[in-house]
């Protein structure tokens, strides 16, 4: 096995000089990396007597695409069987990534970081910058490389006879008329959620993330009962009126008993730990959290922890986050009769434009207006750059270069495929993709493995993942009250004040410190100068955001400074790569 495809691997501190990607040998052979089972009997004895790698080319030798589903946990794999076919997968969520493309030769290459996959000439995709602009990251398939792609979680790539075809092998279909007996699941939900910790806490020197929300002070909990000592528990905070939620971690730190280390990240921080994060990434990466994680991560590191465990996956599977309740509000609308919408609201609410300056009424008008757009499209009316505009954030001939409305169509085209019928249900699939795989998940690998650390993700075990699809809509989310059934079954083991608190995490208050830190705020100047020269985007637009957006809303905007400061970091790690 090829340990992590980490040979020079940057995630381990190298560098992308000393990596080159991988090609399987002619022969049937494997690569694989991760934390995995085989479910097959007869599998698990040849990883045992042989190793993983023959297994899974025995695996494909039986199964075909299908082999990935005959594994439990988290992987990435290439594998060929005697046939010359090849095969890579990922597991559900891209825990484990692989990026490739095909060389001159004809051959796959691939390896976890999109930069090494991308050969020496490698030009940049003006459409994966509008990804990043859009997303703030750059979604799977596309990477900010031409001709390199990344697997989608839960997908596989064939090779066979020259011809590439990509695929799911795995599906997520949600039970939605399941019985639902309270005490029954309860019972059940509680065994596999010690079961899931049990199996992600495989190392003697396990800690775990808290920062006082619901999912780290359950893992946090629960890993100090499995491990039968005070669990060792990591939390960040900010001395920013709004962001700091320390004192739920202690909460929670209290209850549970756990050796808890705490770290206030300063401006300061920011400014010393940004360029070293952002060239980091195999691409751009634009969620701002990643830098109190990575600080979080060095914490732990620094205490002698060897593996995290993370709280990730809690509020995709069970319903938590905020906009669940907020669309099923705006998606009550329909149940009005179309032509009580069509023929007396939307016509007295939306043909006069002076009610949008009423008070109490203008409430009334945003939200037909809102509501009467479908699914997903509703969810990004409030996009950032859409809102602000393509053609005042990007310079001519990068517009003319993109398609504006290739994300949305993207989004569409996921959210469409969900198999349920329940609105919750189709959010929480879509989710599944942009929220965690593409998004939150790489921010906690990224920080990890660059503070020295591994992670592990027990609220995605496999066995929970599978409880959550039979879980009835309207226990995730009961009325507007989110993921009930998950707070109803850990009553009485979670603190009180943890199950009413608000959702909230390790937001950063980039916006507000860049307008009163007059070192972060040079900083993020000649940062976004530095950029105004490449041709990306419009100088115009830089010092309208500098000079006007940010000083009115810092909250709001400071994320678009936040994403370009970023761009511009790892943009300076490639001096020699362009669009052309």
């Amino acid at each position: 096995m090829m340990e992590g495809f980490a040979l020079g691997d940057p995630h381990r501190g190298g560098s992308t000089a000393a990596c080159a990607p991988f090609r399987l040998a002619r022969s049937a052979s494997a690569y694989c990396v991760g934390s995995f089972d085989f479910i097959e009997p007869e599998l698990a004895a040849i990883a045992a007597q042989q190793g993983r790698e023959a297994a899974w080319v025995e695996a494909f030798e039986r199964h075909g695409v299908a082999a990935p589903a005959k594994v439990h946990g988290n992987f990435a794999v290439a594998v060929r069987d005697r046939a010359g076919r090849t095969l890579l997968a990922v597991d559900r969520f891209s825990i484990q990534s692989l990026a490739y493309r095909i060389a001159a030769d004809g051959e796959l290459i691939f390896h976890n970081r999109a930069d090494v996959v991308a050969a020496p000439d490698a030009r940049l995709d003006p459409q994966a910058l509008l990804d990043y602009l859009y997303f703030h990251v750059i979604p799977s398939p596309r990477t900010i490389h031409v001709g390199v792609l990344r697997l989608p979680p839960g997908h596989y790539a064939l090779q066979d006879h020259g011809r590439l075809t990509v695929a799911r092998w795995w599906t997520p279909r949600f039970v939605e008329d399941a019985p639902a007996d309270f005490a029954a699941l309860r019972d059940e939900f509680r065994g596999v959620l010690r079961r899931s910790v049990a199996r992600a806490a495989n190392s003697q020197a396990v800690g775990c993330f808290l920062s006082g929300g619901t999912d780290s002070s359950t893992v946090a909990g629960i890993l100090s009962e499995t491990i039968g000592r005070p669990a060792s528990t990591f939390s960040i905070g900010f001395d920013a009126k709004g962001y700091d939620e320390m004192s739920y971690a202690r909460i929670a730190a209290r209850r549970f008993g756990t050796d808890h280390h705490e770290y206030y990240v300063t401006p300061d921080d920011i400014i010393t730990s940004v360029p070293h994060i952002a060239a980091h990434y195999d691409q751009p990466f634009g969620n701002s959290s990643v830098v109190p994680a990575f600080h979080c991560a060095r914490l732990a590191h620094d205490s002698g922890i060897e593996l995290l465990l993370a709280g990730d996956g809690g509020d995709e599977l069970f319903g938590g986050n905020s906009r669940y309740a907020k669309q099923r509000v705006f998606d009550a609308y329909r149940l009005f009769p179309q032509w009580m919408r069509t023929g007396l609201v939307e016509p007295a609410l939306l043909g006069a434009p002076a009610f949008k300056r009423v008070p109490g009424i203008s409430k009334a008008v945003s939200y037909v207006e809102q509501a009467r757009v479908p699914m997903p499209d509703r969810m990004q009316m409030h996009n950032l750059s859409a809102h602000l505009g393509y053609a005042e954030i990007m310079t001519p001939d990068v517009l003319a270069r993109v398609d504006p409305l290739d994300p949305l169509r993207r989004q569409r085209d996921t959210y469409n495929a969900a198999q349920c019928s329940s609105l919750v249900n189709r959010m929480l699939a879509f989710d599944w993709k942009y929220t965690l795989a593409d998004n939150d998940l790489p921010k906690v690998l990224g920080a990890v493995s660059l503070a020295g650390t591994a992670v592990g993700f027990p609220l995605l075990d496999d066995e929970l993942v599978d409880f959550s699809l039979r879980l009835a809509p309207h226990l995730k989310v009961r009325g507007l009250r989110l993921r009930w059934f998950f707070k109803e079954a850990l009553r009485g083991f979670l603190p009180d004040e943890i199950l009413r608190k608000k959702k909230h995490g390790f937001g950063l208050p980039f916006g507000t410190w860049a307008t009163t830190h007059p070192q972060l705020r040079d900083f993020a100047h000649e940062s976004l100068r530095s950029l105004g020269r490449r041709g990306i985007v419009r100088t115009a637009f830089i010092d309208r955001l500098i000079d006007e957006y940010l000083p009115e809303h810092p909250g709001y905007y400071g994320e678009m400074l936040w994403v370009l400061i970023m761009l511009e970091h790892w943009l300076a790690r490639y001096p020699n790569r362009s669009m052309n």
